[in-house]
């Protein structure tokens, strides 16, 4: 697997899956992106107050890692997409991507409701079959963290039927994107820190 293209520190310090030879397209076609999402998760920390800290819309953890891509010339972006039958036109509406930069997509995915890796999914697997993407990247956090969660007392804001690792797998393991290459990168209790 082309896991093994990623440094050691970052295999080690996050839980990472790949479809369709997603780390080698990356490191081969793209490689200044992939530079970027390795200096990103290398310098990233899950810092307590990210956790104990009431929602909102975007979570500051969301946000934190958004703006370390923007800051390295990736902008959330959206697509005009549409299908042509003949003489009729239909709108084939997909959603923003958080960070977008040279045909790479990359989504994060903290505490939404789980059905919005489906949408990542269709949304990878729509954009590559139109090849406006090669590849797409989901951050998210793994199973693991809930102790954490419960031990701050955050457990029920962070529940089962919230985005995390177990339930991103057996969608993209049941074909959820398709013909697309995907990276998936867990944050795991080994990035937590308390400040």
């Amino acid at each position: 697997m082309s896991i093994e293209l990623l440094p050691a520190s970052i295999r080690e310090k996050y839980e990472v899956h790949e479809w369709k030879h997603a780390c080698a397209i990356l490191k081969e076609d793209f490689p200044g992106e992939w530079e970027d999402i390795i200096a990103v998760l290398s310098e990233f920390r899950l810092k307590k107050r990210w956790i104990a800290k009431e929602g909102g819309n975007k979570s500051e953890l969301s946000g934190y890692i958004d703006q370390k891509f923007y800051d390295r010339g990736w902008a959330e972006k959206g697509f005009s997409t549409k299908v042509v039958v003949d003489e009729n036109t239909i709108d084939s509406p997909t959603h923003k991507v958080d960070c977008f930069k040279n045909r790479v997509a990359l989504e994060i995915e903290w505490n939404n409701k789980d059905p919005f890796f489906d949408r990542d999914l269709n949304n990878f697997r729509l954009l590559f079959e139109l090849r406006a993407i090669s590849v797409g990247v989901i951050i998210t956090r793994c199973d693991e963290l809930q102790d954490i969660f419960k031990e701050l007392g955050r457990g029920s804001s962070y529940g089962a039927s919230t985005t995390h690792m177990s339930k991103l797998l057996p969608r993209i393991q049941g074909g959820g994107g398709a013909g697309c290459p995907i990276l998936v990168i867990g944050i795991t209790k080994s990035l937590y820190v308390e400040e």
